[in-house]
């Protein structure tokens, strides 16, 4: 019986190492994607519940600041505020349209089988497992692809991709043993830079204002409470109080005009 050349036994045992490292990073990327995927999900529910409310806040506040404005039309300092409430109340409101058009036209949920073909692929075609720079950019370019089909739950997609890459001539690799063992020593050292790269970004994200709060609503659930139901009365409460200011400074700004109206016969809204 013929024995195994030496660097022959040392490519198997690096190539079944590569395998376990290849299928724990594609399991690394499908929850990372998952992850990410339902942080989206979250936001545009918060949006949908609170974001819409702090949107309307924010316009009365910016109709409060322009009628403060009118009071004190030679005070610049105030006329810059109400400007720069304006514009954050056009940009909340604008992101609380967008947030609130994802959530009714998208809602992430996807299939075993969907799950089970990025797993698949992703595994397959990850950029850290390129040899060089092209192949490695044409990767970049299919997880790219792959990781928006997974998003859009997208299956018929997702099953495209799987083939396409299953019947690539890429994956056809006829080199010496030396060769090989090069390159799988360096498709290794790459899957295990790209694991740690998840480690801190999964990191990182779990440090996020908006992964801290989904945590805190899921806490305040397992209790029975529905903190975004909390935070939405709480603002829905400032509205109310910032609408009774509102229509304050709104009567002043009126009673005023009417004053100088007849005590003059001056339109002052022409002058603005």
């Amino acid at each position: 019986m013929k024995t195994a050349a030496p660097e022959q036994l040392e490519l198997a045992k690096k190539q079944k190492m590569l395998e376990r490292l290849k299928e724990r990073l594609a399991t690394r990327e499908e929850e990372m994607a998952d992850l990410h995927a339902e942080l989206d999900q979250f936001e545009a529910n918060y949006t949908m519940e609170v974001g819409r409310l702090y949107a309307e806040l924010d316009e009365i506040e910016a109709r409060i600041a322009e009628e403060e404005a009118k009071l004190n039309p030679e005070d610049e300092e105030i006329k810059k505020r109400a400007e720069e409430a304006r514009k954050r109340a056009e940009e909340s409101a604008e992101a609380a349209e967008e947030e609130n058009w994802q959530a009714c036209t998208h809602k992430w949920n996807p299939s075993p089988e969907a799950r089970k073909a990025y797993h698949s692929l992703a595994k397959m075609i990850h950029p850290d497992l390129a040899i060089d720079a092209e192949e490695r950019e044409r990767r970049h370019t299919l997880m790219s692809k792959l990781n928006d089909a997974y998003a859009q739950g997208d299956q018929k997609l997702l099953n495209k991709l799987v083939e396409e890459h299953r019947d690539s001539p890429d994956l056809v690799k006829g080199d010496l043993v030396g060769d090989q063992l090069v390159r799988v020593i360096r498709q290794i050292s790459q899957v295990t830079r790209r694991l740690k790269e998840l480690r801190a970004e999964l990191l990182e994200t779990e440090l996020s204002e908006l992964f801290i709060l989904r945590e805190k609503v899921r806490s305040e659930q397992m209790e029975g409470r529905n903190l975004l139901k909390q935070i939405a009365a709480r603002t829905r409460s400032h509205i109310k109080k910032a609408e009774r200011r509102l229509a304050n400074l709104e009567n002043v700004n009126e009673a005023a005009e009417k004053d100088l109206n007849e005590r003059f016969g001056i339109d002052v809204s022409a002058f603005r």
